[in-house]
């Protein structure tokens, strides 16, 4: 093998995927430089990017085995991973060094506005959010028509036919348009775009090594990026005196038919119409990467030299076999035994993502157990490696994910988007909530009192939402002063300079960001900013809010929280080294070049890995297959070449979920090959799932009994109200967590209205209906109505239940007025009372009580639903009324007293096709199987009796769920683990 290109021949070199990238590498460097110490300083390694270059130099120094000087690694830059060209190819004493780059914001800004102006001039506007996300997706489009050095003047040459929709045609003439307008916004700015420098840059190199080679050895390794410019200097670098390319896992034992068959074709002379290329393989970049570097796949020599983590080179063959384009899958019915073994690589199958991420951890848990194994997880799913991270951290791991976490999920981004959210919902109770109790906000030795302040709040909050605004919390917790209010005081002033800047509408940009960022700098100090992800905040901050002036001219600041995600999504967090020297995380850019002695591909389902192809708003696919960019589904064939090279570790475990978060999953069409190619050799890793399982598997499942405590007497309340004997006979131990552990149920925050709400607002209407207009008919309209205009109810409340309330409302001052003539009158309303019984104490409270002619009474409980059933009452249940009547019979009540005569349910439902009647739990014959009416008392008392005489001055234990059908109620089912003994105890 020669190790200097010839005139005619380049020197190219391809390292199998089987083999370890980087330990081979530098065997094959350290060869070549012999015996000289400084050759290998003397050398040059252009690598893809910065996680290579630490790849290479862990190689190095592995390889060494003692002191070594180091050859010159350089990154050549990866747009994908942000990247700036390595410092040996943008030389700082370059005597006419190209114009600086345009800023990634300022250039994001300038293309939203300008998306904006096209958009409103086409009579389609969009909002700035919506204009940044757009900003985004043209400026990826740009940089592909850049570095795949594709004219943007080509765009006027391309025939639109009719099968082109108007959404596709309407987009593309707006990308025409703002194309034409961005060469004279870098004009203005003096500044080109960065995919146009680093062409520019690669070009230059290649020109001055042309005329002037270095000394030294120059060597490329592991470049994939398939861009002319990159090819350009590639070509160069290989037909150097001491130059070669080295690629990884270039196939040169795919048959030349499947080779060919890869693209891209020449368009048919005859048809015009060009064969699709096969971008999906793993082999179509190198290929196309040959093309533009003027080479044959013949060129290309295998490297000599083997690493330290290499793989049985069958399982090479084997996973080429496997990745076969679809038209030659079916020689694998054909394919030798041999050549579709998959030794040393394992598949686990778990249920659900968690356990996936429990497999994983325990495979590298595993691996700490031998002396100097390596181990590394490659995902594309960062969720999956999160819960990795958390698996391994109950062992008390540390485990660094390369590929880092997005800014919007880390403590400094979910602050500031809380912050915004927060204003835009004119701090509606769950956001404002959210926002208060952020971890950050006054972090330190203020956070107890701060928290003890935001739970009080939290209480008052409860229940459906309070008038918009800060004001709007002010005003509803002066309705009852407490800790909450006192402390809300002091907390307003800090929240009200982002309210009033909300408040303002439309207004620049800069000025929103400046306000939220000097409330989030009142809330939570210079904390804030601290750390890796504070100070990836704060730069953040600082060039959104320099950059902005350059966007669209105005934002309403409702759109802050979507257009401060869209961004915050893109900003990658990095950790600081620190985690477990032999185990790594790496997303799929990151782990090209890398190896262990164990990798674990993880998260193989369709859609993850490989993932959907990002669509591309602006231009049609078949306007970018016409341009000659790539297809959308290239990253399809990337991701297949990254699963390839990771498959070449010693051992290396492939592992799924059946399930994601929501549906079934489907298996990775990478997966169904390996499946398809092994056949029953597709080994499974049955030992590990079942220790996945095991780990947490309790192996034998105690489920509680019933809850039957019972407390001694002098613990048993005294005390009762009408309202809870239904509950103490149907469900004792709800009685028992309410009234004996004090455990209360509370309302969700910003609640919708329930029954009882409306049972509520209804009830405070009557009241202030008798109270202060001592139930004058015209007036009851007039109340309700005011209640639906208060800003403070409900918008659902006002805009479904307005028309049958005010029906209802109607009818109950009709029914009064009709009843008055009859000689029947209003007694007493919403008033209270009580009586000793058995014992104990019985209060009440009733709606309304009327005197009739002949002075009895009539107790009236008014429902905004449907009323209990006869049944019900028969069966000694909703005795409500019936105790009402006997506490007014005993003289209980302070207003009325005599003889109940009549007890009637007044529901605001509908029958008969209108809201609102009359129906009583009573006959006073006992028709209808009904209770009659002069017994109704004496049977609630009886009823009474037995119940308070069996579980409060008794010593009855409070079973759950005692008479299941008449406890509806579920607040204390998860008290009592309802689920663990329903149904047994039957």
């Amino acid at each position: 093998m020669a190790d200097v290109a010839t005139a005619d021949r380049p020197t190219l070199y391809t390292i199998p995927a089987h083999r370890a990238f980087a330990d081979a590498l530098v065997a094959g460097l350290t060869r070549r430089a012999g015996r000289d110490p400084l050759a290998l300083a003397r050398a040059l390694v252009v690598l893809p990017n910065n996680r290579a270059v630490k790849a290479v130099t862990e190689a190095f120094v592995r390889a060494s085995g003692g002191g070594l000087v180091l050859p010159r690694l350089v990154a050549l830059g990866d747009p994908e991973m942000g990247e700036a060209v390595g410092a040996a190819l943008d030389p700082a004493d370059d005597i006419d060094p190209p114009l600086p780059a345009v800023p990634p914001y300022q250039r994001r800004m300038i293309l939203a506005r300008l998306v904006s102006e096209e958009r409103a001039r086409e009579g389609h506007p969009v909002d700035v959010a919506e204009a940044v996300r757009l900003a985004g997706e043209l400026a990826r489009t740009l940089d592909q028509l850049l570095v795949e050095e594709v004219p943007p003047t080509k765009l006027r040459d391309i025939e639109l036919g009719p099968e082109l929709t108007e959404h596709w045609r309407r987009a593309l003439a707006t990308f025409e348009i703002v194309l034409q307008r961005w060469p004279g916004e870098l004009a203005r700015l003096e500044r080109i775009d960065a995919a146009t420098r680093r062409s520019a840059l690669l070009d230059r190199l290649a020109q001055r090594w042309r005329s002037a080679p270095p000394a030294g050895i120059v060597c490329a390794a592991g470049v994939t990026d398939s861009a002319p410019a990159v090819a350009r200097l590639l070509r160069c670098i290989a037909d150097m005196p001491q130059g070669m390319v080295v690629f990884a896992g270039l196939d040169l034992a795919l048959p030349d038919e499947e080779w060919d068959a890869l693209g891209p074709h020449d368009s048919n002379p005859v048809t015009g119409l060009t064969r699709r290329s096969i971008e999906t393989h793993p082999q179509f970049d190198a290929k196309l990467m040959l093309l533009r570097m003027g080479v044959a796949r013949g060129e290309v020599q295998t490297w000599r030299e083997g690493g330290g983590h290499d793989a049985d080179p069958a399982r090479g063959r084997a996973i080429a076999n496997a990745l076969a384009p679809a038209d030659f899958t079916g020689k694998w019915t054909q394919i030798a035994a041999e050549d579709r073994r998959l030794k040393g690589v394992t598949a686990a199958e778990l249920a659900t993502p968690a356990e996936e991420a429990q497999a994983i951890a325990l495979v590298l848990r595993e691996a700490l157990e031998v002396p100097e194994r390596t181990a590394a997880l490659v995902t594309p799913d960062r969720a999956l490696a999160r819960r990795v991270v958390a698996h391994l951290g109950r062992w008390g791991i540390g485990i660094d994910d390369s590929a880092g976490r997005p800014l919007s999920i880390l403590p400094p981004g979910t602050l500031l988007l809380a912050l915004a959210e927060a204003a835009a919902q004119r701090f509606s109770p769950l956001a404002l909530l959210a926002l208060l109790k952020h971890p950050l906000v006054r972090a330190g030795e203020d956070r107890l009192l701060w928290l003890d302040g935001a739970r009080a709040l939290d209480r008052r909050l409860r229940g459906p939402r309070p008038a918009a605004g800060l004001d709007g919390i002010a005003g509803h917790l002066e309705e009852r002063k407490g800790t909450a209010a006192t402390w809300w005081t002091d907390v307003q002033p800090l929240l009200t300079p982002l309210a009033n800047a909300f408040d303002q509408g439309p207004q620049p940009l800069a000025s929103v960001l400046a306000c939220l960022r000097e409330t989030a700098q009142t809330l939570c100090g210079d904390n804030l900013w601290s750390g890796l992800a504070g100070r990836a905040a704060a730069e953040f901050l600082a060039d959104l809010e320099a950059e902005a002036p350059g966007g669209p001219p105005r934002i309403d600041p409702r759109e802050l929280p979507q257009l401060l995600r869209t961004l915050l999504d893109e900003v990658a967090v990095r950790p600081a080294p620190g985690g477990h020297p032999r185990l790594a995380i790496y997303g799929l850019i990151e782990a090209r070049l890398q190896t262990a002695d164990v990798m674990v591909l993880g998260g193989l389902n369709e859609g993850v890995w490989p993932g959907r192809p990002a669509p591309d708003p602006w231009l049609a696919p078949r306007i970018r297959m016409e341009l000659g960019l790539p297809g959308l589904e290239r990253r399809v064939g990337t991701a297949a070449h990254d699963f390839a090279q990771a498959l070449g570790a010693p051992r290396a475990v492939v592992t799924r979920a059946r399930r994601d978060a929501k549906s079934p999953a489907l298996a990775s069409r990478l997966w169904l090959r390996l499946q398809a190619l092994a056949g029953d050799r597709f080994e499974r890793a049955s030992a590990l799932e079942g220790w996945t399982r095991a780990l947490d598997d309790p192996g034998e499942h105690l489920p509680t009994d019933r809850p039957a405590p019972s407390p001694p007497a002098l613990l048993r309340p005294k005390a009762i109200s009408v309202t809870e004997v239904d509950r103490l006979k149907a469900d004792p131990y709800a009685f028992y967590a309410r009234r004996v552990l004090g455990l209360m149920p509370l309302d969700p925050v910003d609640a919708d209205p329930s029954a009882a709400w409306r049972g509520t607002a209804v009830h405070d209407i009557l009241e202030q209906w008798w109270k202060q207009d001592n139930c004058t008919v015209d007036t009851l309209r007039q109340r309700a109505k005011a209640m639906l205009d208060d800003e403070r109810t409900h918008p659902m409340m006002r805009a479904l239940w307005q028309p049958r309330l005010l029906e209802a409302i109607d009818w109950i001052a009709g029914a009064i007025v009709a009843q008055g003539e009859d000689g029947r009158t209003v007694a007493s309303a919403e008033g209270k009372g009580k009586i000793e019984i058995a014992g104990v104490t019985l209060s009440g409270r009733y709606d309304r009580i009327d005197k009739l002619p002949d002075g009895r009474l009539a107790v009236i409980d008014y429902k905004t639903g449907k009323p209990p059933s006869p049944t019900a009452v028969r069966a000694g249940y909703s005795l409500q009324l019936g105790l009402l009547g006997l506490i007014a019979e005993r003289g209980g009540f302070e207003d009325v007293r005599g003889t109940a005569g009549a007890f009637e349910y007044w529901s605001l439902g509908k029958k008969r096709d209108a809201f609102g009647y009359i129906e009583s739990p009573v006959d006073p014959e006992g028709k209808r199987d009904k209770i009659p009416t002069a017994e109704f008392t004496s049977i609630a008392a009886h009823n009474f009796t037995e119940v308070v005489g069996e579980w409060l001055t008794g010593s009855a234990a409070f079973t759950a769920k005692l008479v299941p059908e008449y406890a509806p109620y579920a607040e204390y089912d998860q008290l009592m683990r309802r689920d663990e003994w329903y149904g047994r105890e039957r």
